[in-house]
This record gives C-alpha cells, sequence and structure tokens, in this order.
C-alpha cells in the first residue's frame, strides 16, 4: 500500500487505548511469577494507583468533552463517544482482570507464604478482644456517620476515600423505617491494621471491616441490615485562567480545594452491593451503568500497599540495591573540581542521585558561589534539596527558584514548598503564564581565582530524591560556558521579562524543540535518499504528536532504521507495509519504572545524542516549557550507544514489542540464546565499575568567563 492508501485510523493507534494497554504490562507484571511475591503485590497496587489518575483526568476530560458542543476528533479520527464506548469495555475487562488476580494469584501466594487477612467475627477470643479495644481507642473517636434523610442530605463524598453505605431499620412511633447512612473510613488511619504478632508473622485485618464489624456501636437503637464499601472518583483537573488572576498560588490553592468536590466519574462499590442500592448511588452521582464497576476484593487497591511497605520478607523482594557513586567522582569530594576536568553523565538509580544531591549542598555551603538558581517540578517529601535552597539563601547568596505549581497532584505539596522558601529568602517564581515549566535545571554561578565560572545540572528527572530510587533518568553536569550562558538566558526568560533568544545549546519548547525534531527526522529521511548513514533511536515515555509521527513514517519509508523505545503511550503503529516497516517500537516495565528521554540520530557518522525533560506529545513541544541537551563528550556518547541504548536494545526478558493493532507481545529468544533484562545488567554494570583516573580527553572546552580585568586561562 502506498502511504496515502492509510485512513487515519490505520496511521494511529488511539491515545486512551495505548495507555490501557501500558497499565495493562505494569499488571501483567503482577501475574508474573517469576517476580518475587512482594514485587508483585507492589505493581498490583500501582496499577490501581494508575487507573485512578487515568479516571481522574483522561475520563473526566472524555465526559466534558461529550457533554461540550465541541465535536473534535482524536489522532486515529475517533470522536470522544466512540473513544469513550471503545475504553469503558476495554477498562471493564481490565479491572475484572485486576481483581482476578488478586483472588486467584497473589492473595493465595500470600498465604501460602504466611500472610493471612481475617475477619473480626471469625478472630480467637483474644484478638477479637484486642480488636474491640482498638476499635474503641484509635477508630471510634475519629469516625462520623452521617445519615440519610430529608434532614440530611446525601453527603459530599470525597475523591477516592473509601466508605461504607449501611442499610440499617429504627422504629419510630411503632414503625420500623428503612434508612441509609454513610460512614467514610478514616484517611488518619492505615487501611491495613496489623494484627499482634512475634515478629514474622503476617496477620491483618482491614480497617473498613472493623468499622463494619462495629456498626451498632455507632448506631445504637437501630439494626443494621448490611454495609457495603464503596468509592467515588471524581474530576481531578484543576480549571485556573492564568490570564485572570492576580495571584497564581492562591488560584491553585483555591483550586484543589474544589478538585476533592468535582463531579463524580467513577463509582467503585462491593459486588455484594444490592442492585437498588446501585443504581440509588448512580442517581444520586449522576452516573451510569457504564462507571459502575463492581469490586471483588480490596476496593482501592493501596490498601493492601502497606504489605510491601519496611524491610521484612526479604526473600520475597528482588535483591537490594543501592546506586553507587559514579566513577569519575569516587574520592573526590569537590564536585566543582570535577567538572572543571571533565562532563559528568549519571545513569539513575543505578549511579547514585546523591551526587545531584551533594552538587546543591556543595553549592549551598561553599562561601565562593555567588548564585543558585533551580526549577522545581515534583520534589516530594524530601527536604534536602529545598532546604539547601534555604540554606544558601540564609548565607547571603543569590537564590532563585522556579516552582511550577500546576505539577499534577503535586499542587499542594509545591505551594507549600514555595510559601517555606520564600520565608527563608529565596526569590520564587511561577515561570510563564500559560506554559507548565516541566524542564529540570540546576544553574550555580561561582568566583573563582580567574573569573566567574557556571556550573550546571540538567536532567531528565524531577528534583526528588525519593523517586530517583525508583525512577530511571538520566543526569548531566557539566562547566562548559555555553551551557551555563544557556541556563542564565533561560532562567531570565522565566524569573523576568524578555523575549526568547536562539540558545548556543538548548533546544527549549515551545520555542524550538518541536521544529528541531521535525528537522533532524527529515535530515535523516535525507541523508537514507542519498544512502548515507541514516538511523534513530529514542527513548522516551510517551510519543501521541502526529507531525512527529508521520516524520517517522517518512524516515521509515526512506529505508531510516528507527528503533524506539516507548515506556507508555505510542501513537505510532509500527510494522506496516509500505508505511512503518522499518520501525520498531518496544517498551520496558520493570523493577524500576522507565522515565528517561534519550535521542539519536546517526546524521550521516557526525551522530547527535539529546537527553531532555520532554516526550514527544503535543503538550511537551507547544504546552510546556522544556529542555533538551546535546552530549558533546565522545566518552559519553559511546556510553549512551553501546551502554544505555545497547542494553535496552537486546532486552529479551522485559521488553514488549507493539504490534500494528496496537497489542504488546513478550520480545521474542531463541531456546539457544542469552537472556538479557536491561536494567538487572545495568545493576551488574554499577557493581562492577572502577574508577576512571584517566585524564578525560577533549577538556579544553573548560574555561572561565573573561571580565573586564581578568583574562580567560585555557585548560
Amino acid at each position: 500500500m502506498k502511504p496515502s492508501d492509510f485512513s487515519r485510523s490505520a496511521r494511529y493507534l488511539n491515545r486512551e487505548l495505548s495507555w490501557i494497554e501500558f497499565n495493562q504490562r505494569v499488571l501483567d507484571e503482577a501475574f508474573d511469577e517469576s517476580n518475587p511475591l512482594l514485587e508483585r503485590v507492589k505493581f498490583f497496587c500501582i496499577t490501581g494507583s494508575n487507573l485512578d489518575e487515568f479516571f481522574e483526568v483522561r475520563v473526566a476530560g472524555l465526559k466534558q468533552q461529550i457533554e461540550s458542543s465541541i465535536l473534535e476528533s482524536s489522532l486515529d479520527g475517533r470522536t470522544a463517544t466512540q473513544t469513550f464506548r471503545d475504553l469503558i469495555k476495554r477498562t471493564h475487562r481490565m479491572v475484572d482482570d485486576h481483581y482476578r488476580c488478586w483472588r486467584e494469584h497473589l492473595a493465595p501466594s500470600l498465604a501460602t507464604e504466611g500472610f493471612r487477612f481475617h475477619r473480626v467475627e471469625t478472630l480467637s477470643a483474644e484478638d477479637r478482644a484486642w480488636a474491640e479495644k482498638f476499635y474503641l481507642t484509635k477508630v471510634r473517636p475519629v469516625l462520623t456517620p452521617l445519615a440519610i434523610d430529608p434532614a440530611h442530605p446525601f453527603p459530599q463524598v470525597l475523591n477516592k476515600s473509601l466508605n461504607l453505605i449501611v442499610r440499617l431499620v429504627i422504629e419510630r412511633g411503632g414503625e420500623l423505617e428503612h434508612r441509609l447512612a454513610i460512614v467514610q473510613v478514616p484517611r488518619s488511619l492505615p487501611r491495613l491494621i496489623a494484627l499482634p504478632r512475634p515478629e514474622g508473622a503476617h496477620d491483618y485485618l482491614f480497617l473498613g471491616q472493623i468499622i463494619g464489624h462495629f456498626l451498632a456501636d455507632i448506631f445504637p437503637g437501630t439494626r443494621i441490615e448490611g454495609y457495603w464499601h464503596f468509592r467515588v472518583t471524581r474530576n481531578g483537573e484543576l480549571y485556573i485562567d492564568e490570564g485572570d488572576t492576580d495571584n497564581l498560588l492562591v488560584a491553585v490553592e483555591k483550586e484543589l480545594r474544589n478538585r476533592r468536590r468535582g463531579d463524580a466519574v467513577r463509582l467503585e462499590i462491593d459486588h455484594t452491593a444490592p442492585a437498588d442500592l446501585r443504581a440509588q448511588l448512580m442517581e444520586i452521582l449522576n452516573l451510569t451503568e457504564d462507571d459502575l464497576y463492581l469490586i471483588d476484593g480490596p476496593i482501592s487497591p493501596s490498601q493492601v500497599s502497606y504489605l510491601v511497605a519496611g524491610d521484612h520478607s526479604p526473600e520475597l523482594r528482588d535483591p537490594p540495591f543501592l546506586g553507587r557513586t559514579a566513577p569519575a567522582l569516587r574520592g573526590r569530594d569537590d564536585i566543582f573540581a570535577v567538572l572543571r576536568e571533565r562532563d559528568v553523565l549519571l545513569h539513575h538509580p543505578y549511579e547514585s542521585y546523591e551526587t545531584v544531591v551533594h552538587f546543591l549542598n556543595q553549592a549551598a555551603d561553599d562561601p565562593h558561589v555567588l548564585a543558585i538558581k533551580q526549577t522545581l517540578y515534583r520534589t516530594g517529601g524530601d527536604r534536602r534539596i529545598i532546604g539547601a535552597l534555604m540554606r544558601a539563601a540564609e548565607k547571603g547568596k543569590q537564590v532563585a527558584a522556579v516552582v511550577e505549581l500546576k505539577a499534577r497532584f503535586d499542587e499542594a505539596n509545591n505551594i507549600q514548598w514555595a510559601r517555606e522558601l520564600e520565608e527563608a529568602g529565596v526569590h520564587v517564581a511561577y515561570g510563564i503564564v500559560g506554559y507548565k515549566v516541566h524542564a529540570k535545571l540546576c544553574l550555580v554561578v561561582r568566583q573563582e581565582e580567574d573569573g566567574i565560572r557556571r556550573y550546571l545540572h540538567t536532567g531528565t528527572g524531577n528534583y526528588n530524591p525519593s523517586t530517583s530510587r525508583l525512577y530511571t533518568d538520566l543526569s548531566f553536569l557539566t562547566s562548559r560556558p555555553d551551557f551555563g550562558e544557556d541556563a542564565a538566558t533561560l532562567f531570565n526568560l522565566l524569573t523576568g521579562f524578555s523575549q526568547f533568544q536562539k540558545m548556543n545549546k538548548f533546544i527549549v519548547a515551545p520555542f524550538e524543540f518541536h521544529e528541531r525534531i521535525l528537522a533532524a527526522i527529515r535530515r535523516e529521511t535525507e541523508h537514507a535518499c542519498k544512502q548515507k548513514p541514516a538511523r534513530i533511536v529514542a527513548k522516551m515515555n510517551a510519543l501521541v504528536d502526529g507531525e512527529v509521527i508521520d516524520a517517522l513514517y517518512e524516515a521509515s519509508q526512506a529505508g531510516v532504521k528507527v528503533d524506539l523505545v516507548v515506556r507508555g503511550i505510542c501513537c505510532l503503529r509500527p510494522g506496516l507495509a509500505g508505511l512503518s516497516e522499518n520501525i520498531r517500537v518496544r517498551s520496558i516495565v520493570d523493577r524500576f519504572l522507565e522515565h528517561s528521554r534519550l535521542f539519536y540520530f546517526e546524521n550521516d557518522g557526525q551522530s547527535d545524542f539529546l537527553i531532555g525533560s520532554g516526550d514527544w506529545m503535543y503538550r511537551n513541544f507547544l504546552n510546556r516549557i522544556e529542555v533538551a541537551a546535546p552530549i558533546e563528550d565522545p566518552a559519553l556518547r559511546k556510553r549512551l550507544l553501546d551502554e544505555v541504548i545497547g542494553l535496552q536494545l537486546a532486552d529479551n526478558v522485559k521488553a514488549r514489542l507493539l504490534q500494528p493493532d496496537g497489542s504488546y507481545i513478550r520480545a521474542p529468544r531463541a531456546e539457544d540464546e542469552k537472556a538479557t533484562r536491561s536494567q538487572f545488567g545495568f545493576i551488574e554494570i554499577a557493581k562492577n565499575s572502577r574508577v576512571d583516573l584517566a585524564k578525560p580527553a577533549g577538556k579544553s572546552h573548560i574555561r572561565t568567563l573573561k571580565t573586564k580585568k581578568q583574562v580567560v586561562r585555557k585548560r
């Protein structure tokens, strides 16, 4: 077929359905008996958490699109209604598989390993006494029973809160009246309660079941007919007109309160709940059968995440691993001295993120550092990054932080950090109106003997030491003047008033990232047409942009070999004759969440390497501030090509290959072929790496900035 013969539905995969297939790959890891048991439980919980966010954002958005008068089809030609119908069928099937995994696989395996889940009524007398005391002292004081009658309308059930709906009978004036009530399971207590046992035993009660057992205590004088757990998922998107607000922080904070009471988009309820009760709830919540999910298992899988917490049962987990210090930095306390000699590339979590923390802390404490400028998107609860910035400001350094208040589901956390930073004397900005600041940059300005020198960290991951142990990312540290100048220019744009200035090295969205990626792909196409070396390898979290996909199709038709490692959503259809037969797409779901973005273009032997913060999606190209930085050091480029890319493309254990119809299959492996699991390979590389004491080649680029009375000294 000719490329023009392919319809839109034949050229592209649906974004929402592609995401569901990604979450299926996560769930597959929970089913996979080759994974340690508690790792399988972890993947079970992640699948549920992913679905929660998907309903809060994507399904909620589809519902709003259907209700609006705007008729707009998706990249693959579906209307919002068509997408919703197909999506609902697929999500119901996934939820069934999700809880079947718990009932038929995880729960029996946990029981075999001594993890037992009890009901109060089946406990021994001693354990029942303990459970009653726990209820009376810990649970009862924080319960609030909510009656439903003409004087008590149906309460505003909070987003994703676990609740009990109770049917009870009360006698009034000699007549029996049937009533409903709601009891919210307290968020302040763990959902899974460990019974008192010797170390090594694992016996639990679900908090909701404890409350259910003692319902008569909080509804005295009534007869309890039954209770059922349920949960409501609400629209989680924030709606803020940045151009019509004087204070973005206050506007985001106000909208966060509305999120907890947004429109309902999903009702999960115990599968034993009577049909008339389910219908009543759906009517109250303005939902339909499409939005109803009958759950045979623990509603909200996060309830069982408690099993994974702590350091018990090491035999049921992956072997422990702690990231190593990169060879170039071992035995070197002064990171600035290292960066004056060479660039440093870190592959997290195999190489420790503590290097980045150390970089910032050294900058905060070094009396020669004049200024620190940093972007903050998701920082988590670890105070060391924020603490270093505050400490630097308190020591009199010029410190600026660009805090993204609209980082989805981290808004409240970032508001808190923004206020603390301001109180400590940090200049806090919120970026550019209309754009999320997703770029990862930390610029340190230092006064040295021969002038001012800039040191830079940029990378693919957030400044979050906690998630850095769970996500795979790349960090790049340098003191190259061109990179420092670009970072300074970009920070001036983010904190002040200025027009975008073309950069020396950086490629910045929304100003040029899209067109530069398209140009690089088309350049490979031209090289292939002229029989010159041409190849594209790109690793990212999502590929959605139609123009980029079309450019990749053209490259494939010209003979360019294209290898894509796309963790999540991919709207490109690989392997279609006449369109994409030279494109292969793989996804890797394993112990760590693949999060790095790396782009390689062969360019007739003059290869280009970029690492960056943005995926190939419309939002990253045109609605966010993103940075892609070239890797120029030959040794680092070789490492990226041979090690990082090489191992991922060789993975035949955890890699799945995308098929033209949107499904995925395990990467095939011949009987005599060696098993290659890329993440375990990276762990072994990190364990066996040695200190590289050799002088790096080509370090003449390191120099200080020239000032009026100082002479540039090249090294």
